[in-house]
């Protein structure tokens, strides 16, 4: 699983939204700017290259979804990336860092602990 560009990330977020679509379906997703329907199938086409994205063929129409689920992404580029860049590879650090800025409170740390010590 490689990384994905900003674009193919976005599409992906939309298609994660909608779980299957057509690409005529995602087209209002993409206003701002607004992208053409060749460009949304190629993105998709090389997502789907990548291996994110599967298709069903209807005719000559192809429904699309994910392969690969927003979680996996996740786990695998965006928590590690910010992980990485921004607490020094320390994952005690992001939650000292949440912890501080009081986006978690001590009844959600221990909760947090306690799930840890039960593998959940």
């Amino acid at each position: 699983m490689e990384k994905l560009t900003n674009k193919e990330e976005e599409v992906m977020q939309v298609l994660w939204q909608m779980q299957q679509a057509f690409v005529k379906d995602m087209m209002p997703h993409f206003t701002d700017p607004p992208l053409h329907y060749n460009t949304l199938s190629t993105i998709i086409r090389n997502l789907e290259e990548k291996g994110y994205v599967t298709h069903r063929q209807y005719g000559n129409t192809y429904e699309y979804y994910p392969a690969v689920s927003k979680e996996e992404y996740q786990n695998k580029y965006v928590l590690n990336k910010v992980v990485n860049n921004y607490f020094n590879s320390s994952y005690k650090d992001l939650v000292a860092y949440f912890a501080r800025q009081e986006k978690v409170s001590p009844d959600e740390l221990r909760e947090i602990i306690r799930m840890i010590e039960k593998g959940e």
